[in-house]
Formats: structure tokens, sequence, C-alpha cells
């Protein structure tokens, strides 16, 4: 079968090469036993099987018809005059990955190498590749593509967010604020250097926080955030500030709770919920958000 990896391949496609060396030896040098030239003669018809598949799968054949799909990817390029637009590409869904970041990927490497992306680890796990992918953000590499070849795929950024390049979106807001939380575990006596004790039932606590990944998908789906981007911290931020408020291993709950306990921080949120809604990874910024509000009426964490 064919390899990701060049050297492979190519040592695939030598092997037809190499094996009529063998068949002229056969015929021209002195004489092979018949068992050995049977072997040689087998391995060339295989050897020149795999060579054609090789090449079959290196150019993209899959034995489908191809069916075209049009997509209208967001472009915008700071170095330019032009006016932001979106793009149209026609790409044959039949000779693609199935998800939406396969074919920005397809249309970069075979169409425009100019379009810019974020993306890395394919398996939903890095957050890099969030996008609005037909009015809803998301992840481009966990989001399938509508094979409905009447329907136009529309890719965007991230709304309400500034644009560096295309789909490529600045995040030095949304770091900063995360960062303001202090995301790391704080101890008020000097670390002993053995393990923190943590029960069962405190550890249960934290599922459904720890797994964010800050991919933004929620933030930039609210609208409180959209009004107030500079003011309140979003859903992303106040659930992984939940998550260390609730932690029991932390020392300073008091003092994240003071921190987050703000009109603007904390209560522009108006339980929308579109945070909940959009999350790639199934998780309720919303409940985290009201958790915290009622730690902070209650004096301890909820």
């Amino acid at each position: 079968p064919a390899s990701p990896h060049g050297n492979v391949s190519k040592g695939i496609n030598m092997l037809p090469v190499l094996l009529a060396a063998g068949r002229r030896a056969l015929t021209q040098g002195p004489a092979v036993p018949s068992y050995l030239a049977s072997f040689i003669s087998t391995t060339s018809e295989a050897a020149q099987a795999a060579a054609t598949a090789s090449k079959k799968v290196a150019a993209g054949s899959t034995g489908k018809p191809p069916l075209y799909k049009e997509f209208q990817i967001y472009r915008w390029n700071p170095d330019s005059q032009e006016a932001p637009k979106y793009a149209s590409y026609q790409v044959d869904i039949n000779n693609c990955g199935p998800m939406m970041l396969d074919v920005l990927l397809k249309i970069k490497d075979e169409q425009d190498q100019t379009l810019s992306i974020r993306r890395s680890c394919r398996e939903g796990i890095c957050g890099s590749c969030a996008m609005n992918v037909d009015g809803q953000n998301t992840l481009a590499c966990l989001c399938k593509v509508n094979r409905d070849p009447g329907h136009v795929g529309r890719v965007a950024p991230l709304p309400h967010m500034f644009v560096v390049k295309d789909l490529v979106v600045d995040m030095a807001n949304f770091y900063a604020q995360y960062k303001s939380i202090k995301p790391y575990l704080q101890k008020k006596e000097k670390t002993s250097g053995t393990e923190y004790y943590q029960s069962k039932e405190s550890r249960a606590k934290l599922d459904g926080l720890y797994e964010c990944i800050l991919c933004a998908c929620c933030s930039t789906s609210c609208p409180s955030y959209w009004w107030n981007p500079d003011k309140y911290l979003g859903p992303a931020v106040l659930l992984a500030a939940y998550r260390w408020i609730i932690d029991s291993r932390d020392d300073a709950t008091a003092e994240r709770l003071a921190a987050v306990d703000d009109a603007f921080k904390l209560y522009r949120c108006k339980t929308i919920l579109n945070c909940a809604s959009v999350c790639p990874k199934g998780l309720n910024p919303a409940k985290a958000i009201t958790k915290i509000k009622q730690s902070i009426a209650a004096g301890s964490p909820v």
C-alpha cells in the first residue's frame, strides 16, 4: 500500500526495476535454480501490482465518481488593499477526507497555497482549528462535511475577533484573560515534595471542567463577550476559574472568588447558553458560571 513516507513509496516503485534486472540475469547469466526463477517471476508480478496501486492512491483515485461541492472561504490579507471577501472553491469530496479540516488542507495544497489556517493535532485536542462553519463555532477537525452537493459550505474565522489573516484570529486578549485567573495550583505553605492528597469525591468535582482545550468556541459565540471582550472574562475563562475554585488542593479559594466578583468580569453572563451548545468537548460553561455566582453568595465553593 502507499505510504505517506516518500522513501517507502520510492522503494515500492523501484522493485519492478530491480526484479527486471533479476530476470535479465536469468536469461543472460549462468543457470539459476528453477525455484529461484519462479520466485523472481512471482515477486515481480506482485511488485508491479503494488507499484500500480501506489500510483493510484498517490493520484487520489478512490474508485468513486467525482462529487464536487462549493465551499466559500473567508479571505483577508492585511498586506493587501483588497476588502475582506468570500472566495469560492470547488472540491471533489469523494476524493477528500470527511472533515472540514481535510477540505481546507486540500484547498491549500491543490488550489490556493496562500490560504492561512491554524491546525495541529487533527484530533480535537489542541483547539487550534477553531472556526465558524456554516454559522456555528466548531473545530474543523471534528466537523463533518455536509455531503449534499447542493449545499454551499461557508467557513469564516471565529466571530467578533480581530483577524490576523484569513481564518486566523488574534487570541492575545483571550490568553491574557486566561492568565489573569492564575490557572495553576496555589499553596500557602511550602511544598513538602510529596503528592497532594485528594479524595475520589473531590476529584470527581473537576470532571466537566479540566477537559477544556481553550479553543474559544464558547467565548466567541457569546453575545456578552462580543459586547465587552475587554471586561467580561467570557465562558471559557470563567469555566477555568471555577475549575481552580472547586479544587480541594488549592489554598487560594477566597482570593479567587474575590478576583472574579465583578460586575463585568462575571455578571455580564446572561445565561444565553450559546457556550454550552457549541462546545466541541460537550462542556457546560454556563453551569460553571452559575456555580461561581452561588459560591460567592455562599462564601465558599459549591
